[in-house]
């Protein structure tokens, strides 16, 4: 069977299209753009990678978008300030603050963080009232990583509804609103994580495989079933040419995609 790539640019840039319009009537009903707060605390490589690339989506569509950037040893109330600053804002209609905040800060760090975000500015829906609205099917403001494997596999006609479904996370960020967006179009999910027994086995029964267990390579062919689709919704800087070369065959698309990133 002839493996077909789910091409998640051209989705992200037929999405960006379909948005201006609407960010065109935003501002000449409000005279301005719509505007984006996004909290950037710390030297993470890969937070900072995250907010290059939705910074640029941003401007591409039309969005003002305003990075409130805070050093590694900001305390967890400096950042709880911004975040306030944000939710009084009449300028910024959405707020994002990216994870994961340094460890220090404690394990709560980023729940009473969330917890602060005003709910209906709350770009990822991580507040619990948006949460709660999720579960029962009547979320408005959905986690943006999940909606967005959802929007990839329903635009490349992946068929949902009736699938078998296997989530590999367990995450409040990516793992459980994900099964939770599958479940509601009516797909069968399973939750796999670093306690599941057999899990290639489980997962080899999936028609839908979502991967965000943050371990780059650890979905291997015998996780997924002939003509099943899957997601990985990681981001891994690849320094070493031979893993590319490793994983895929000289004339793979995804070995092709690979390099033109390297």
């Amino acid at each position: 069977m002839t493996a077909r790539i789910l091409d998640g640019a051209a989705v992200a840039e037929e999405i960006r299209t379909e948005l201006r319009p609407a960010v065109a009537a935003f501002r000449a009903r409000t005279g301005r753009p719509p505007g984006l707060g996004i909290v950037l605390v710390g030297d993470d490589p890969a937070s900072h990678l995250y907010v290059g690339s939705k910074l640029k989506s941003a401007v591409e569509t039309g969005l003002r978008a305003d990075l409130e950037q805070l050093p590694a040893t900001a305390s967890l109330s400096d950042v709880l300030a911004v975040v306030e600053k944000l939710n009084q804002s009449d300028l910024h209609d959405g707020i994002l603050v990216q994870s994961p905040l340094p460890d220090r800060m404690g394990a709560d760090a980023e729940r009473r963080v969330f917890d602060v975000v005003r709910p209906d500015k709350d770009v990822d829906g991580f507040h619990p009232i948006n949460v709660g609205l999720l579960v029962q099917g009547r979320a408005t403001l959905v986690a943006c990583t999940p909606s967005g494997v959802v929007e990839l596999l329903e635009r490349s006609n992946v068929t949902i509804a009736g699938s078998r479904a296997v989530v590999i996370g367990r995450s409040d960020i990516v793992g459980k609103p994900m099964a939770l967006l599958l479940l509601h179009r009516h797909a069968t999910v399973t939750i796999c994580h670093s306690r599941t027994p057999s899990l290639p086995r489980v997962s080899a029964e999936a028609d839908i495989v979502v991967a965000a267990i943050g371990r780059p390579g650890f979905v291997t062919s015998d996780f997924v079933k002939p003509g099943a689709a899957v997601v990985d919704v990681g981001t891994t800087p690849v320094r070493d040419r031979t893993i590319v070369e490793r994983l895929f065959p000289p004339d793979s698309k995804r070995r092709n995609a690979f390099e033109r990133r390297g």
